[in-house]
């Protein structure tokens, strides 16, 4: 017996399980006037509603010509935070860089300074509506980063504020570890020393017994670390479980995708100035590219080559780096548009991208992110009968309904 019975669907996306390879996002499936069965909080059945099993439900969710997807994943955020930095927003405007910001004492460590002052329960009351705007807008998993702490204290603190957050709203919350996100300014001149106390014994090993976090990511740049001290960084985490990531090509090309690949890193991230050389090395890691246009948005500076990407198989990923100081955006269907109109990605590749490739960066493509029979029915209704016309509207929300776990969290489903 079926519990839900999903019916008039105008266009069901029917996103395989990732990865998705690059020239397979844009020939994913449509089914027209479509219907889905969830039994046990997973996808029972799917297709044609005229073919549709004649299968009893406990209940019965009227699609209304509305488009059907998997939910959302934005994999890559930095959700947790205090303080803001909009005299930032406005020196960029002005004309200063990112880069010449950070090297005047602003970027990343005023944020730091503001999450110090602030408390584990300060800090989840901040996130918390973020987290419910993000799931309004159809995002139910988001992977959320520390990094803002640049002590053991306090990145352990963003860390509980995280597991805190887990029990109180639907969204899976993945943790990942970044502590060598930049050098505080306590260790200034003496990052290696800095990395010794983030990454000792003892704090990796509460990290993993308390189950902190997952992965370990960090930031590979001429403003962060280099690629020796991001080997470590990663080496280091994998030996207490944490699976490795790196915010790699961003701002300069130091070899930071080449050394994912090489490290076995589960995503290669930002990748605004990645090359020819970096691009076959993330092919031949089976390393997920997670492009960050939101931020290229937010700082005006070029987007990352996703046609090169794609053209070479890899199965792209989008994200919106949802942090204050280069990407202040948290709808990952907004950041999808500016996929499409500003990188030449289809709406059907934008959708692969933030379901069944984001799942794959996440390690998570075995249960989320895929409209196949067994997989965690977290599904977006839309109020458009496509997902080209979702994706045609950027800035307003087409959202009617959200499924996670075969439980409605965003409208209601009538008896």
């Amino acid at each position: 017996m079926a519990l839900l019975s999903v019916v008039n669907i105008g266009e069901l996306v029917v996103v395989p399980r990732g990865p998705v390879p690059g020239r397979a996002m844009r020939n994913v499936p449509r089914i027209r006037d479509a219907a889905l069965l969830i039994e046990n909080e997973r996808i029972a059945w799917f297709g044609p509603q005229a073919a549709c099993p004649s299968l009893l439900s406990n209940q019965t969710l009227d699609a209304r010509g509305g488009c059907v997807l998997p939910g959302l994943i934005d994999c890559h955020t930095h959700t947790v935070f205090a303080g803001t930095r909009e005299n930032e927003f406005v020196q960029r405007i002005e004309g200063k860089s990112y880069e010449q910001i950070a090297r005047d004492g602003g970027g990343i460590r005023l944020t730091v300074e503001a999450v110090r002052k602030a408390s584990v329960e300060q800090l989840v009351d901040l996130a918390l509506p973020r987290l419910g705007r993000m799931l309004e807008n159809g995002v139910t998993t988001v992977e959320i980063k520390s990094g803002y702490g640049l002590s053991v204290e306090h990145e352990l603190k963003i860390l509980e504020a995280v597991r805190r957050l887990k029990g109180l709203q639907p969204i899976e919350l993945v943790p990942t570890y970044l502590a060598a996100h930049t050098t505080p300014r306590e260790f200034e001149g003496r990052p290696d020393a800095y990395l010794d106390t983030v990454l000792s014994d003892a704090v990796l090993t509460r990290i993993r017994d308390e189950k902190l976090a997952e992965f370990c990511d960090v930031f590979c740049d001429t403003t962060a670390f280099t690629v020796e001290q991001s080997r470590r960084v990663l080496t280091t985490a994998k030996r207490f479980g944490l699976s490795g990531k790196i915010h790699a090509d961003q701002l300069s090309q130091i070899g930071a995708s080449k050394l994912a690949a090489t490290l076995g890193a589960v995503s290669a991230d930002h990748l605004e100035k990645i090359d020819e050389a970096g691009i076959a090395a993330l092919k031949a890691g089976d390393c997920v590219p997670v492009l960050l246009p939101g931020c290229a948005f937010f700082l005006g500076v070029a987007h990352p080559p996703a046609r090169k990407l794609i053209e070479a198989d890899l199965p792209v990923t989008v994200a919106t780096d949802f942090n204050p100081g280069s990407s202040m955006i948290e709808s990952l269907p907004l950041v999808m548009s500016i996929t499409c109109t500003q990188m030449r990605i289809t709406p059907t590749e934008a959708a692969s991208a933030a379901t069944a490739n984001a799942a794959a960066a996440l390690n998570r493509q075995d249960r989320l992110g895929a409209i196949a029979v067994g997989m965690q029915a977290d599904l977006v209704v839309l109020d458009v009968p496509t997902i080209d016309g979702w994706l045609y509207e950027p800035g307003r929300n087409c959202v009617r309904t959200i499924l996670k776990q075969g439980r409605p969290v965003i409208g209601n489903v009538p008896m």
